[in-house]
């Protein structure tokens, strides 16, 4: 059986990656492929109670950037073990919302960790789970932020918090990445109109995986 698509978003607070994944999933499946949606953190029993404690639990208000750094590696690993390995091997494709490049830019670009440190915790997490392709969906921060806080109504969640400082920083270092793995990762202009980065997306999946492939 041919291994599965692994296909990831990526992007700051704001950017759209949610509409834009269920979108390239409804038009993946139209063409037959089996398709699994996963999230980060979470996507797991495990992980969504990390999730939880990431983004909402109060009694996290103090957690170290590194503690952090550690709880995202922990989500992960349970992800790609109970999900996103076994559904590869199976044919299928998985689209995510969020993976390695989220704690790489996060913890290293925003929080200022170590990235040589990042980068082992990731590859020990991820094991040979490696996107096939990475899209950055790119956003200026001042506007990706206010969609951020009025998706999210009263209740921001940690990251949602941060300083617009913070949220700039972390386009940066999207932006950076990118430029230094091109192969892997392609940006699109998430200031577009909802069916303009729809059409951007598309192109570029069909493009690295057109549909007699499939």
């Amino acid at each position: 059986m041919q291994r599965g698509k692994f296909i990831t978003f990526e992007g700051s607070e704001g950017c759209g990656k949610s509409t834009q994944i269920h979108r390239l999933a409804e038009r993946l499946r139209s063409r037959g492929i089996e398709v699994v949606l996963t999230r980060e953190p979470g996507g797991t029993v495990v992980g969504e109670k990390i999730r939880h404690l990431l983004q909402y639990d109060p009694e996290a208000a103090n957690l170290t950037d590194e503690s952090e750094l550690l709880l995202f590696a922990a989500s992960r690993a349970q992800l790609v073990r109970e999900v996103i390995l076994p559904a590869l091997e199976a044919g299928k494709w998985v689209v995510a919302d969020r993976f390695f490049d989220s704690t790489t830019i996060y913890q290293g670009a925003g929080r200022g960790l170590d990235l040589t440190a990042v980068r082992s915790i990731n590859q020990f997490a991820v094991g040979a789970a490696i996107p096939d392709l990475t899209l950055l969906l790119d956003l200026d921060a001042a506007t990706g932020h206010a969609r951020a806080v009025k998706a999210s109504g009263a209740k921001e969640d940690r990251m949602e918090c941060q300083p617009l400082a913070f949220f700039e920083a972390i386009r940066d270092g999207y932006l950076e990445l990118a430029a230094t793995e091109p192969e892997r990762i392609a940006v699109i202009d998430a200031s577009a109109g909802i069916a303009e980065v729809t059409d951007a997306v598309a192109r570029l999946v069909e493009n690295r995986f057109p549909p007699s492939e499939s």
